[in-house]
């Protein structure tokens, strides 16, 4: 039997009861469990520890490496990611052997695999949401200098987050990372997706007993179009005089409302001088999620935090009289008497396994409810509406991961 090392990163299980001399295929121990998941290359086997649940990924050696790698590297700078957590080596004497290495991740609760959304109720309203977010995705993984090499629709989990989609990327075998992406890097990865979200289209047309010429084979040329858009609008430089420095700020919030943050603003001269060139270099998509971490001790995704922020500000508003309309400790009290007693009746409720994300949903049938109302017509009433009208926006079924 080979010495096989472990390497696990604090705060999780040591993983040393587990048969790791076996192929996953062959484990009996009963920590495993079945939930959904995509397809996959590499035999996926998923573990139920009383820290939570691990999803555990036969690999290459070599593969495995780079895997852990590149996915520790984007958990640093708040990418998008599976979340790296172990990688067990030396499993067998040969190092290209499929069960060679494993690459051990948390499991990303809430989400599921493009296959299981369209085996489903389809893309429906949330069509140029997904699509939104896999383009932003890719932006995000070039902003950190990461060349995917292999973007396609298995290697993406989605996750609903408030009124938008969140993407997660689940495999970086073939990724690296560099200071800067090229133009021609980006461009390169761009087709790669195209061809291989095609491939995927193509694979599910059939699947469904469908033809060739229904499946949406351009799906990935669309996903370039809203990737090149959300790249020039961040990427691009401004040229402004000495007395429009405002603009700076502008595009400073712009960038942040879009949820980014902004690692470093360049100011140099033009050529001609008396003008200066304004180059602005995003960071990771979490500016709300940040925000509210700040405020309140909440961590959740970004546009949940967007959503949740609008919720506190209303609540902070409402406080406001004309003697006082700034509270300190506003964010505390709406945390107390807002947010906690809300999620905890949520989860109370049959169906609702993820209280946060139909927190927001309450939030956003508040918001459309009150504008056919042209008044404000209250959480209590949005959330008693939203509930007799069978929780729109709730993704019922979005308990099995």
């Amino acid at each position: 039997m080979p010495d096989h090392t472990l390497t696990i990163r604090p705060g999780h299980p040591d993983f040393l009861d587990l048969p790791w001399h076996l192929p996953l295929s062959e484990w009996q121990d009963p920590r495993l469990i079945d939930l959904p998941k995509g397809i996959s290359r590499h035999e996926v086997r998923f573990l139920e520890y009383d820290r939570g649940i691990y999803v555990v990924k036969e690999m290459p050696l070599e593969a495995a490496r780079r895997d852990y790698s590149v996915l520790s590297v984007l958990e640093e700078v708040n990418t998008l990611a599976v979340v790296p957590v172990g990688l067990v080596e030396n499993r067998v004497p040969s190092p290209q052997r499929e069960a060679s290495a494993a690459l051990i991740t948390e499991y990303l609760e809430y989400s599921f695999s493009f296959r299981e959304l369209l085996e489903g109720p389809g893309f429906g309203i949330r069509r140029n949401q997904m699509l939104d977010a896999f383009a932003g995705l890719l932006v995000e993984l070039h902003i950190a200098g990461c060349f995917w090499g292999d973007c396609s629709l298995s290697n993406v989990l989605y996750r609903f987050d408030a009124q938008a989609v969140d993407t997660i990327m689940v495999d970086a075998e073939t990724a690296f990372i560099v200071d800067r992406l090229s133009d021609g890097q980006r461009e390169e990865d761009l087709q790669i997706m195209i061809q291989n979200v095609a491939g995927g289209m193509a694979d599910i047309a059939s699947h469904q007993g469908g033809e060739l010429d229904h499946a949406d084979l351009w799906l990935g040329e669309d996903i370039a179009k809203r990737y090149h858009s959300l790249w020039a609008e961040i990427a691009h430089v401004d040229v402004i005089s000495p007395d429009e420095r405002h603009k700076i700020q502008d595009r400073v919030k712009h960038l942040n409302e879009l949820g980014f943050e902004v690692k470093e603003v360049d100011l140099r001269p033009t050529m001609s001088g008396g003008r200066l060139q304004v180059e602005i270099k995003p960071a990771s998509r979490n500016f709300h999620a940040r925000r509210l971490r700040q405020l309140t001790g909440l961590d959740v995704s970004e546009w949940q935090a967007w959503q949740l922020l609008s919720d506190l500000y209303y609540f902070q508003g409402n406080l406001c009289n004309d003697q006082q309309c700034h509270n300190p400790i506003a964010a505390i009290e709406w945390r107390a008497r807002v947010f906690e007693p809300m999620v905890e009746r949520l989860r109370g409720i049959e169906g609702i396994s993820n209280p946060i994300q139909a927190f927001c949903d309450v939030l956003h049938h508040r918001y459309v409810k009150s504008i056919d109302a042209d008044r404000d017509i209250g959480t209590e009433a949005a959330l008693t509406d939203w509930l007799v009208n069978g929780r729109p926006g709730y993704k019922l079924d979005q308990a099995s991961g």
